[in-house]
């Protein structure tokens, strides 16, 4: 039986094209991945996904498949995976803690979205209750059901990725009381599969797309660069 190919349309920054590259590299499916900008969608993109977003994964060039959710399901079903469970109810149980994962990822866009200081800190709260949620649920001292690695795993590793780059910004302790949800996102961060799902280049770039945005974090990120750049030109001052 001949492999299919894989096309994984993505953009460098989207964390829902992250879970869908985690269950690719999980399986050591080889596959092409093609970045997009979608600021400027080009026009092959716009006919290729019905939703004009990422990811899209297209199999064997003829076939297409978007929602990060459907596509990772998809590889871990076709492929033989172990990624979800196969007993219905306990795959029913694992697929809607990746809604809550998807919940989460929007906790983290209000909080970089947020216009002013009072605004972020009602937006922390929010994560942290999700956090204290998560501490009640979490099979202690491994992944989320214990040993093994699963999408739910897949699907939270994005939304712990952000945190280093909030708590750079600020003086703020997003894992405060949630030491549980802590160790689980530290083991989630050493997984070659999660480290392999973003470039080297991933924190700057998304630091400079946080300073874009005119919001509290984004004054904080603009400021921080600012200061990274002074820094650079006085450090070439001194070695002249």
């Amino acid at each position: 039986m001949i492999s299919p190919h894989y096309t994984l349309i993505s953009h460098t920054l989207c964390p829902y094209v992250q879970r869908a590259v985690i269950a690719l590299k999980e399986q050591g499916l080889p596959y092409k991945r093609i970045d997009v900008d979608l600021a400027n969608k080009p026009d092959w993109f716009k006919k290729l996904s019905p939703l004009g977003k990422v990811p899209v994964l297209v199999i064997d060039d003829d076939t297409v498949v978007f929602e990060s959710a459907v596509i990772s399901e998809y590889l871990n079903e076709a492929n033989q995976g172990t990624l979800l469970k196969s007993d219905p109810l306990k795959k029913a149980h694992q697929k809607s803690w990746i809604e809550f994962a998807s919940h989460s990822l929007n906790n983290m866009g209000q909080i970089y979205n947020a216009p002013d200081q009072k605004s972020f800190e009602t937006a922390v709260v929010s994560l942290t209750e999700k956090w204290h949620t998560l501490e009640n649920n979490l099979t202690p001292g491994g992944y989320f059901n214990g040993p093994d690695f699963s999408l739910v795993d897949a699907a939270f590793a994005p939304v712990f990725r952000y945190i280093p780059i909030f708590e750079a910004l600020t003086s703020v302790n997003f894992f405060k009381g949630a030491q549980a949800v802590n160790k689980w996102a530290q083991l989630l961060m050493l997984r070659p599969s999660v480290q392999q799902a973003v470039s080297e280049q991933y924190p700057e770039l998304l630091m400079h797309f946080i300073s874009k945005r005119d919001s509290y974090l984004g004054q904080l990120a603009k400021q921080h660069l600012n200061e990274k750049i002074l820094n650079k030109q006085t450090e070439n001052i001194s070695a002249n």
